[in-house]
């Protein structure tokens, strides 16, 4: 059932950026979000313990609204998500013990037009690069059915939001979208570089110096200046084609010559 449940939310991202006419990106996991649970909206902040939480992207403009207030105030279900390291639901920000665990948050969100949060960190290993937040407009509760997706969808989001790709997205030849298929027709394995990037990651704490969140920084910020999948990067790092020199003076690596 867990396997038919995970293809079943793949195939759904992968439809939501079929309908923008782009590869699948993190976006695409909260309209699908949208789409299957009963919730008003979606959003992902990024988030690091050495550097401040960023909003990636929302549905509609109260889900914009509360990735802003959580990471402005420092208090909500995202900011305890990340820091637990586990879903934390809030199915009623009216309710007493919301309100005493976030005073200033739990109000704004409710006049913002949230009834419900729940917040579900991204995490693969000890990589955690954000959180994914749910809202809807009316308290409610999610059944254990709708939490089992909610747990999918956070781990997709992990997975690209980390670069690796859901599959290509594009027009089909006669003009419907493609599945999300891999080049030789089967789905994707979105897991399949989660120990590369991880053991990547692990090899830069040494050659730097840092720890692992700010290496998991550093090779998130080459993937993206040089327009790479981080997969990708990770695999050069790993393989010792590409390193990361303390003494590099654009901060981002260099390429090894062997």
């Amino acid at each position: 059932m867990t396997g038919d449940r995970t293809v079943r939310i793949k195939v759904l991202v992968a439809q939501q950026a079929a309908l923008r006419g782009a590869r699948v990106a993190v976006v695409d996991v909260c309209t699908a979000a949208v789409a299957t649970l009963p919730i008003g909206g979606a959003g992902v902040s990024a988030m690091s313990r050495t550097a401040a939480g960023h909003p990636l992207c929302s549905t509609d403009l109260v889900s914009e609204r509360l990735e802003e207030l959580q990471l402005t105030l420092g208090e909500g279900p995202c900011v305890d998500a990340y820091a637990l390291g586990s879903a934390v639901l809030a199915s009623d920000l009216r309710g007493d013990e919301e309100r005493r665990r976030w005073p200033v948050f739990a109000p704004e969100a409710n006049a913002a037009g949230a009834g419900s949060v729940f917040s579900f960190p991204l995490q693969i290993g000890a990589i955690s690069p954000g959180v994914l937040d749910l809202y809807s407009g009316v308290p409610v509760e999610l059944d254990s059915e709708q939490l089992a997706d909610a747990m999918v969808l956070a781990d997709t989001a992990t997975l690209v939001l980390l670069g690796t790709r859901l599959g290509e997205v594009g027009t089909r030849p006669d003009g419907n979208p493609p599945a999300p298929c891999s080049a030789d027709g089967r789905l994707e394995d979105l897991g399949g570089h989660r120990a590369e990037i991880d053991q990547a990651t692990g090899m830069l704490t040494v050659q730097l110096g840092v720890d692992i969140e700010e290496a998991f920084i550093r090779l998130r910020a080459y993937a993206y200046t040089h327009e790479r999948r981080l997969a990708e990067v990770a695999a050069d790092v790993v393989a010792r084609r590409l390193r990361f020199p303390p003494s590099t003076d654009d901060g981002f690596g260099t390429a090894d010559d062997a």
